[in-house]
């Protein structure tokens, strides 16, 4: 019961901390509104017409995809890094890790959304 003390003190802590960091901004940040800093800041230019624009989805999956495989070295590389010491389980499940983001990466060059433009 012990550790769970500990983790429950971590809880609280990590709630304290923002939640208080927020509050103390949101009482001693200024309140002096007024039309200019209300208004839709756009690099220093009054803004015409309206602030909804379309953009590609496929800047988005791009951006989806690198993730996927930015989280894949996360859970990778301690799997190498001890690779001489795992059974052939984990060898066997490393590889089909790899095998299913491999067959990930094919599907989205082929349907083209690793193109940038």
């Amino acid at each position: 019961m012990n550790e769970w003390l500990y983790v429950g003190l971590f809880f609280i802590v990590g709630l304290i901390i923002p939640v208080g960091a927020i509050g103390v901004a949101w009482i001693l940040g200024p309140k002096k509104p007024n039309p200019i800093k209300q208004s839709t800041y756009e690099c220093g230019i009054e803004p015409i017409g309206e602030g909804w624009v379309q953009f590609k989805a496929q800047y988005y999956i791009f951006a989806l995809v690198f993730l996927v495989f930015d989280v894949e070295t996360v859970f990778l590389f301690p799997w190498a890094v001890r690779l001489g010491q795992l059974g052939m389980f984990a060898v066997v499940e490393g590889i089909v890790f790899i095998l299913i983001l491999v067959a990930g990466l094919v599907y989205t060059w082929r349907k083209g959304m690793l193109e940038w433009a």
